[in-house]
């Protein structure tokens, strides 16, 4: 499986699972927010802050009624339209600067989700490492075909996507020129449940595409995007931050500080255990080797006197020999006196009974 370099951070499964925070429209329309949440994450151990590229003209249509108002009283963001919503959520351009620098500073990577080719442009302009593909523009293949010109790593969530439809993004992106490509499997739904997540997915689809896959994850709390790492995932993206009773269109379901913090400790510990196929005493378990049953004499003893399961018995430590040789011993006489505690071994056994 290639391994993808992104701004010298290798993403892997043969390296440390990597962490992206996505700041969205947490900013609360403040670049000081906005720059306070970078430092954040950097603080809780992410390897990468991500923005948004567009203007509510480029997502849609300045209308207020029909297909253009959000009527779905499950929606987050019911009771506004489409245009209102990306009014408030967007991230002013002028900010990705300061933003990314900020993200230089701290020794972490700033990139964007574009979300139109004008955006690609803006983001080349400010030399971005890579970029990210939001669920909702997966099967935008013309969008799909300016990054992938761009020559650079592209990480793509599938929400939504049919099988037939990620094979027509990814035959795009390699057709179009882009060589490091990362799925990221998502459910987008806000918030997501741990149920209709569907973590399988995520071996079949590096198999599928032959690609790094992770987790771009709606749900609350850490525990599935845990689970994604012992399934190989090696990109876990969250929404963050810093403090959802501070609100936001996206606080509801985004993580705080410390959770950020616990998902980066959690992912690596689950990436560590995974290991390799391993049988056998590992060189930690090698002490604890002694303290398994074997045979220990359990009474004093004379020679000539015949093991009983009184006199013999399989207790820990393990010095003598295994309990899987106690049936064949009972019975037999002993060559010698014997102390009580004294690790059983054949030569302990009469030559003749041996």
């Amino acid at each position: 499986m290639r391994e993808i370099n992104i701004a010298d951070r290798i993403i892997g499964t043969s390296h440390l699972p990597f962490v992206v925070a996505e700041i969205s429209g947490n900013h609360n329309q403040s670049l000081e927010r906005a720059l306070d949440i970078v430092e954040a994450a950097a603080k809780a151990g992410v390897h990468a802050v991500k923005v948004q590229t567009y203007t509510a003209d480029t997502m849609t249509l300045d209308i207020n009624e029909g297909d253009f108002y959000i009527d779905s009283p499950n929606s987050l963001w019911y009771g506004k339209s489409l245009y209102q919503l990306y009014q408030q959520a967007y991230t002013p351009w002028e900010w990705h600067k300061p933003i990314f620098e900020r993200c230089d500073e701290l020794g972490i990577i700033g990139f964007s989700t574009p979300f139109d080719a004008t955006s690609v442009d803006f983001l080349e302009s400010l030399n971005v490492s890579c970029y990210k593909i939001a669920s909702f523009e997966n099967t935008d293949l013309p969008l799909i075909r300016k990054v992938a010109n761009t020559g650079k790593p592209m990480i793509i969530s599938t929400g939504m996507a049919t099988i037939s439809e990620l094979d027509e993004t990814v035959r795009t992106a390699r057709e179009g020129g882009c060589q490091d490509l990362i799925l990221l499997k998502c459910t987008s739904s806000y918030p997501a449940t741990p149920k209709n997540t569907n973590l399988l997915t995520i071996p079949q689809m590096r198999e599928l595409f032959n690609v790094q896959v992770g987790l771009s994850d709606h749900t609350m709390g850490i525990g599935v995007a845990v689970a994604s790492v012992a399934l190989g995932a090696t990109l876990i993206e969250k929404h963050f931050t810093l403090c959802r009773a501070d609100g936001g269109v996206d606080s509801a379901f985004s993580m705080e500080p410390a959770e950020m913090q616990q998902l980066v400790i959690e992912s690596q510990r689950a990436w560590q255990a995974l290991g390799s196929i391993k049988y056998g005493a590992t060189e930690a378990e090698k002490e604890s080797l002694l303290y398994r049953r074997s045979l220990y004499v359990a009474k004093d003893m004379k020679a000539g006197e015949i093991l009983t399961p009184e006199n013999l018995r399989a207790v820990r430590p393990g010095l003598g020999l295994p309990p899987k040789f106690f049936d064949i011993i009972i019975g037999k006489a002993v060559n010698q006196n014997i102390k009580k505690g004294t690790p059983f071994a054949w030569k302990l056994v009469l030559a003749s009974e041996e």
